[in-house]
């Protein structure tokens, strides 16, 4: 799309300096490998030039023509990309949304859970991530904690319901977290009462829009966040011109006229491509690194082997769905981000707009997809603490 060729010039050709000075807790990793707290005065300076998100449309890259090597990938559709703790149990559940769409999950409970209800939490994310992915290895670690998760796909994508398919809604998706809640409360050995929401990248800001219209949420965290209702309208750093923004409109208009005369939605190149030349940002690396290779390849997954609708991104364009964060007050927020993510920003933005209680925590040297799946950075006891202070 012309929309996003203009927009790789506006990255490349200017640099955006910011500076951000916030009050947040970091973790630093010692030695023994433990977690020592301290607060800072955290004053950032960053530059940089990258593209709009690739996530955005799939628009970036073309498909290579190169196949994928079976040898190396696991491209069952039962694959998950960590291991199931041999302190937890998984069970396939299904549940539907206000929509009537169906969602496919996945229940983990801690073993010897006894009689007493326990606390719950819904789990979902990255964007364009499926269950077996990161919200499965999240689910998995905090049922080592004590709490029952459910980790689920999203409506239109993995194994869940809905058509057309590969396609993300704003409403939608913050409606599966709270369809989400609506299952794990029905559940007999579920307190209702303590019902948390994680979400994970793109998922963690409708985890947040969730927990701001759905009073039964009582504590929520994100791990690098993304406001995707931000990004696809304004591109990265809302550096998206008026002029660009029209344009994009237009072109998702004319798409509609073809969408409409062939009878179908179409479908973009693939998110990512089979191979890099080497000459992609940084983060598209990172992306590369965690989705195209046997670290968290699954083939149900639109980031692994898939692409959105070209017109995926109509929904977000006029639609800000974290205008009401101060809501979520007076129930607790805790925001994680790397140190050195691309979308660091979005959570140190989210932090200063939203009412106490909350929190923000820097994991120095990670970057975005480190949270995805690295449980040695990832602050899986922190995580813990916050849940079981608040629920």
């Amino acid at each position: 799309m012309e929309f996003l060729q203009n927009s790789l010039k506006v990255f490349n050709l200017k640099r955006y300096d910011f500076e951000t000075e916030c009050s947040c807790r970091i973790l630093k990793q010692s030695k023994s490998n433990h977690y020592e707290k301290y607060k800072i005065k955290n004053k950032m300076k960053k530059s940089f030039a990258i593209a709009i998100l690739f996530l955005i449309t799939g628009q970036i890259f073309a498909q290579k023509k190169e196949q994928l090597n079976s040898e190396k990938m696991n491209i069952s559709k039962e694959h998950y990309t960590f291991q199931l703790s041999d302190k937890v149990t998984r069970q396939k559940v299904s549940f539907k949304n206000r929509y009537g769409i169906t969602l496919s999950g996945d229940l983990y409970l801690p073993k010897n859970e006894g009689n007493e209800k326990l606390p719950a939490l819904a789990i979902s994310g990255p964007f364009g991530a499926v269950k077996q992915q990161s919200s499965g290895l999240y689910a998995n670690q905090m049922a080592e904690r004590g709490f029952i998760a459910l980790a689920f796909d999203p409506s239109y994508t993995g194994e869940s319901g809905g058509e057309p398919r590969n396609l993300a809604s704003p409403e939608i998706n913050t409606e599966d977290f709270s369809a989400a809640v609506d299952f794990l409360g029905l559940q007999k050995n579920v307190d209702r009462n303590k019902i948390g929401i994680i979400g994970i990248c793109g998922f963690g800001g409708f985890a947040l829009n969730a927990t701001a219209i759905d009073k039964r949420v009582k504590a929520v965290a994100t791990t690098s966040l993304y406001d995707m209702t931000r990004v696809m309208s304004k591109g990265y750093n809302d550096a998206v011109t008026p002029e660009q923004r029209a344009k994009t409109l237009e072109t998702l208009g004319e798409q509609r006229w073809k969408d409409a005369e062939n009878g179908k939605p179409a479908a973009g190149p693939r998110n990512l491509p089979e191979a890099l030349k080497g000459d992609e940002p940084q983060f598209v690396k990172e992306y590369f690194d965690y989705y195209r290779t046997p670290r968290g390849f699954q083939v149900n997954s639109v980031n692994s082997n898939g692409a959105w609708l070209v017109t995926n991104s109509i929904s977000f364009m006029n639609m800000p769905i974290l205008t009401y964060v101060k809501e979520i007050s007076p129930r607790p927020m805790l925001l994680i981000a790397g140190e050195n993510a691309h979308s660091r920003y979005f959570s140190e933005d989210i932090f200063k707009a939203a009412n106490e209680p909350k929190e923000l925590i820097i994991i120095p040297n990670a970057v975005h997809v480190d949270l995805y799946d690295k449980v040695d950075v990832i602050p899986f006891d922190k995580l813990g603490s916050f849940f079981n202070d608040n629920l």
